[in-house]
């Protein structure tokens, strides 16, 4: 049954238009349950009917005709209940809905099942037989677990298919994506798609008028991969056996002109990119391998894949050679990183749009860091039809509008004007000390990651740098930098700061941030080696890094150090060591003031030892972006659960609380630089916490200013006593909203997080 489920799934994600999938899903499970009818019925989001979209054994005349409402029939009693239902005779049921030529009169058995996705009800896929009985368990079980596997490839291909569709017929005009908020501001542009890079899964379907063009860019793809594996053999056959050398051979005539090659030049023949054609002829011989009884012939389905793979990755280097960015970019990929963004002129990138990852990955801190406005999590995108596309970004509700109609283009027009407006108003802040109205004074502090970010910070009224990444230098070389060239660098971000405190964060990189030299692979990377714990097993790059820190601190004095990631005293008591071992080296040469060294507390474990770590560190700054994602158990780059990562949760308030009153206890500091220190909406429960400095993108800092002058904090500590007793994270924000808004700081509420 499994082999059977998995070869069903397989080739509806590999058929490229949905309804020949849904259509090929409901043959395969009438075949499979030797049943014999079997339906699909998904939600019109439009009307919020159920549309019959395929059947084997009811009336086909009816695909696409046949609307029942959401709560009528059977049909609609699963997707009340959003389980499944088991009839023996389904006529005798109450809520029996006779649908007239149908030809479901003939039948008796029923089991119809909920399609769900991320807890959205996307429709019902049912199965009928004519004789009296209930389905047996196996039967329903099989059942469900189609429906599982087809809610996945329905949210994955469902709306792409719907606009693919309405692009050929010219209907685009204000189709509306929806994705997750990542990034505040309105972009408007072209649209510029970067593909992923040696993923044939993900390759869109596209269809190209130069066919001679892409049979030529295919032949040179896969005479560039003869080479590469002519240059393996070579290497490797004076330790191989002839079997093994035998098979680079196979290889090599694999992607000859009369095997694959034949066979991909026959679907771009048909108007297809040689993308596609490569993909869809890779993933059938896959499929003919991995059907095959014979264990060493299924293991070979590997090797073509990789051999799909190798092709894919030059065809992709030739599009991505020739792409240009218009002044008006607004980036959109599968799966964007911070090289894809530092790839388009700072001046051109409008906006940038990700079908994956989520708001609070990285590459997505670095778009607000830039100003730029962003939308992650964008499941449905269908990119092969928005290259070129104009189109409207609001990364505030994280709304894509393709091909907008003028109306609503000036609609945003409009709005952004207002919101430059808003900035500009709130420059008269910038020398203003960040104070309440009852005198209680916040130091603003940003973050960075290059020298460069100086001028902007300071152009923001920032008091200092409270996270300055040191990660950046070292993920924007191919080595690791040399101590003298770190040296160079932290010496530039400390002058242009001076006399102002710079907190520099020792290397943090593992997770979302790896290193192409030091590849970290691991099945739980954010569970993994990273942060201090890469630093304490290589103390040489560990000590090398705080030497450069110290020498670049000379005559300035403002240097304070951060170290990411302790989960425990023992930890830090390791790194303080190893950082007394550098100061003394440094000390002797010229003497020179110890830098304050502080504890960053962003994992559970490091809420409970707050005191302790409080008792033995100059300050704690809390990283509220991991803190969040550990505390409820969400990754932030898996748009799948990104909605549940949320900063307002109780559990991550009463968090931030417990480990200020722990520092308190000891008379330490605590600063917090994570994204919820730029978020104004949650300013003043921060400052009511006894957070004594806030550090934030320099696009942030004046709008968090603006929140602590117009309150006292009499006012803030009311509020926050207020909202800690509510239960749902939703109540809690909407209180906030309402405080901002009765002040007349709505337009915050916009910006917010």
């Amino acid at each position: 049954m499994l082999k059977t489920l998995r070869s069903i799934i397989e080739e509806v994600e590999n058929t490229p238009k949905l309804v020949d999938a849904l259509s090929i899903l409901v043959q395969r499970v009438r075949q499979a349950l030797e049943t014999e009818a079997c339906s699909i019925f998904l939600v019109d989001n439009d009307s919020r009917d159920f549309v019959l979209l395929a059947t084997e054994g009811l009336n086909k005349a009816l695909i696409n005709n046949l609307r029942i409402n959401m709560h009528e029939g059977l049909i609609g009693l699963v997707a009340e209940q959003e389980k499944p239902l088991n009839l023996e005779d389904s006529p005798s049921h109450p809520r029996y809905f006779h649908v007239q030529d149908s030809g479901e009169e003939v039948f008796h058995a029923f089991l119809g099942v909920p399609v769900m996705n991320n807890r959205h009800l996307l429709g019902v896929l049912m199965i009928e037989q004519r004789e009296k009985r209930s389905f047996d368990e196996e039967e329903e079980a099989f059942l469900v677990t189609v429906a599982v596997q087809l809610g996945d490839v329905l949210a994955r291909v469902g709306l792409s298919d719907l606009i693919e569709k309405q692009a050929k017929e010219g209907t685009t005009d204000n189709t509306l994506l929806q994705g997750l908020p990542s990034g505040p501001g309105i972009g408007m542009g072209q649209a510029v798609v970067i593909y992923p890079l040696a993923d044939l899964d993900v390759v869109p379907d596209k269809f190209i008028e130069d066919k001679e063009g892409e049979i030529v860019k295919l032949n040179e793809a896969l005479e560039t991969v003869k080479e590469e594996i002519r240059t393996m053999e070579k290497k490797l056959s004076p330790s191989l056996p002839k079997a093994e050398r035998d098979l680079f051979t196979a290889y090599i005539r694999l992607l000859d002109r009369d095997s694959l090659g034949k066979e991909i030049i026959a679907f771009i023949s048909e108007g297809h990119w040689a993308q596609s054609a490569l993909k869809r002829v890779v993933q059938k011989r896959v499929r003919q391998f991995e059907a095959m009884d014979d264990h060493y012939l299924r293991e070979r389905a590997s090797d073509i894949r990789d051999l799909g793979r190798r092709v894919l990755s030059h065809l992709q280097q030739q599009h991505r050679r020739k792409l240009e960015y218009p002044d008006n970019t607004i980036l959109i990929g599968e799966e964007l990183s911070a090289g894809d963004i530092a790839s388009v002129p700072i001046d051109k990138l409008k906006a940038v749009i990700s079908a994956k990852g989520a708001s609070n990955s990285h590459v997505f801190i670095l778009t607000r860091a830039l100003g730029i406005p962003a939308v992650s999590g964008v499941l449905n995108m269908p990119l092969s039809t928005l290259e070129g596309k104009s189109l409207i970004v609001d990364g505030h509700y994280g709304h894509v509008y393709v091909s907008p109609t003028e109306n609503l283009r000036q609609e945003f027009l409009d709005l952004a004007q207002a919101e430059r407006l808003f900035d500009e108003n709130l420059q008269s802040l910038r020398d203003l000390p960040a104070e309440t109205l009852d005198g209680h004074r916040i130091q603003l502090l940003v973050n960075a990651g290059l020298a460069a970010d100086a001028g902007m910070a300071l152009a923001a009224g920032s008091e200092g740098v409270g996270l300055f990444r040191t990660e950046v230098p070292f993920m924007t070389r191919e080595r690791f930098p040399s101590e003298e060239e770190q040296r160079i660098i932290y010496r530039q971000v400390l002058s242009a700061f001076a006399p102002r405190q710079v907190v520099m964060r020792t290397l943090d990189v593992g997770g979302d941030k790896p290193l192409s030299y030091f590849p970290i692979i691991e099945d739980n990377p954010f569970l993994g080696w990273r942060g201090i714990r890469i630093s304490l097993d290589h103390p040489e790059l560990f000590q090398s890094q705080i030497r450069a820190m110290l020498e670049a601190s000379r005559g300035l004095g403002n240097l304070q150090i951060l170290l990411p990631m302790i989960s425990s005293v023992h930890e830090f008591d390791q790194a303080k060591i190893l950082i007394e071992h550098a100061y003394d080296e440094i000390n002797a040469k010229d003497p020179l003031p110890k830098p304050k060294i502080g504890a960053m507390i962003e994992v559970p474990s490091a809420i409970y030892e707050a005191r302790r770590l409080a008792r033995r560190a100059d300050f704690l700054s809390i990283g509220s972006n991991d803190l969040t994602q550990y505390l409820l158990a969400v990754d932030r780059n898996n748009a799948r659960v990104s909605s549940l990562y949320d900063s307002y949760h109780p559990a991550v308030l009463h968090a931030l609380h417990q480990i200020v009153r722990s520092a308190r206890l000891e008379n330490t500091p605590v600063g917090i630089c994570g994204e919820l220190a730029g978020d104004p909406i949650v300013t003043l429960l921060l400052i009511a916490m006894g957070f004594t400095s806030l550090s934030a993108s320099p696009n942030n800092l004046l709008r968090v200013k603006s929140v602590i002058r117009h309150f006292t904090m009499v006012q803030a500590k009311k509020l926050l006593s207020k909202v800690m007793k509510y239960e749902h994270s939703s109540d809690i924000r909407t209180e906030l909203e309402s405080v901002l808004d009765k002040a007349g700081l709505s337009a915050l509420i916009r910006s917010g997080g």
